[in-house]
């Protein structure tokens, strides 16, 4: 919204209102790095864990999960992971414009993540076209990519996406 007024006998003040990106704006091949980065706590683990009531003792049992070989020691739940690595991507790409997750595919989690690590994250935009039934409206292919603070690889995904086009009259 521009336009509006200030203080009292000031110009207008130009407002930019943070959003993700309009179908037009997606390119093929562009790599987005998200910012900042997430660092995982054993809280967020275990409520997330438990909210999902998944009972697994690896997220869960720290006396269970330090004897077991090889990490010896608690896992951040894979799950918790994905949403993480999708939710670092959204005030960049998606805030405001998706209509709809379509489908994930290609979900794989090389490396752990532990308590204590930092999740970084980035997007490339892998695939575009226009909605054959929904006018206004497009898919976006994502590949996204979680990293950790050593440069370790701990999660890959590849997200279809249903965005919306610019609104007609909307500037840059």
């Amino acid at each position: 919204m521009t336009g509006a007024t200030g203080e009292a006998g000031s110009a207008p003040t130009k407002r930019i209102v943070q959003r993700g990106l309009w179908f037009e704006e997606f390119e093929t091949g562009v790599v987005y790095e998200h910012q900042p980065g997430r660092t995982v706590t054993e809280a967020d683990n275990v409520l997330f864990t438990t909210l999902t009531m998944n009972t697994q003792a690896l997220h869960l049992d720290a006396a269970f999960s330090d004897a077991l070989p090889p990490f010896n020691q608690r896992l951040v739940n894979s799950m918790f992971t994905l949403s993480t690595l999708v939710g670092l991507s959204v005030a960049q790409l998606t805030q405001g414009t998706i209509v709809g997750n379509l489908g994930f595919s290609e979900i794989a989690f090389p490396k752990p993540l532990f308590h204590g690590d930092t999740m970084y994250a980035e997007t490339v935009i892998v695939d575009k076209r226009e909605s054959r039934s929904r006018p206004g409206e497009g898919i976006v292919t994502l590949a996204h990519t979680a990293r950790n603070q050593h440069g370790d690889i701990v999660a890959t995904a590849v997200r279809k996406t249903m965005v919306r086009k610019r609104p007609t009259g909307e500037g840059r």
